[in-house]
């Protein structure tokens, strides 16, 4: 007879939470598994190295992006209860990341970085040296929403086609927009190329493209259920 392998439990335990200082994903990443190695948390190891632990942490932040909330999901190997994870976690972390959310998930369920479809992106700005013709949202409702990426090489354009990406555009504020981009064919937009396209601003494709004194805040992340409908991860 063959001897039955125990395969341990593993739970799933997701957690937002925000960092002081400007975004860079592999600081982030870094001080988050340090947090995790200092809390005393029963983790599973990850694969690539043994001492560290299992981690997902995503979707990774794009460059020159603020955000309100990051999300990670930590797996551990006993049933530990959210608000010790909580407390465990806060304490080893120190001042660099504040934990405000800590969550059970069903470990069978997409982690954080492959379940979120959609992004809510705070875009705000004295827009007026542009002198825009129409709003954000009118643009982006509009016939003519097309983003023309260049290469570096200045050799290669791309035209990307905005309306499919945008599944809404509110104006709370004068300066002020709340743009919600979402996932097609496993394909993310730029919320600077959505803005740049409206100003009628050049757009060089590279992680470092930018526009000068105009702020673009992650506000939330979404999942989209079986119906189409975008949910709040």
């Amino acid at each position: 007879m063959c001897a039955m392998i125990n395969t341990p439990k593993i739970y799933k335990m997701r957690i937002e939470f925000t960092v002081s200082a400007p975004a860079d994903n592999k600081r982030i990443f870094g001080a988050l598994r340090n947090a995790v190695l200092k809390s005393g948390l029963p983790f599973e190891p990850a694969k690539v190295n043994k001492n560290w632990p299992r981690l997902a942490y995503g979707p990774v932040l794009g460059y020159a992006l603020e955000s309100l909330g990051e999300f990670a999901d930590i797996y551990l190997l006993q049933n530990v209860p959210p608000q010790e994870v909580h407390q465990a976690l806060a304490r080893a972390a120190g001042p660099q990341i504040t934990v405000k959310r800590v969550e059970r998930v069903p470990y069978a369920l997409p982690s954080v970085a492959n379940l979120a479809q959609a992004a809510r992106y705070i875009v705000e700005g004295d827009f007026s040296p542009w002198a825009p013709k129409q709003s954000l949202t009118d643009f982006l409702n509009g016939r003519k929403a097309l983003a023309v990426l260049t290469a570096p090489n200045a050799t290669v354009t791309q035209e990307v086609q905005l309306r499919p990406y945008v599944a809404a555009c509110e104006q709370p504020e004068a300066n002020k927009y709340l743009l919600t981009l979402q996932t097609v064919n496993e394909k993310t937009l730029k919320p600077q190329y959505a803005v740049a396209a409206w100003l009628g601003e050049p757009i060089v494709q590279g992680e470092e493209f930018t526009l000068p004194g105009i702020r673009f805040i992650r506000e939330g992340l979404f999942w989209r259920d079986s119906q189409g409908g975008l949910h709040r991860i």
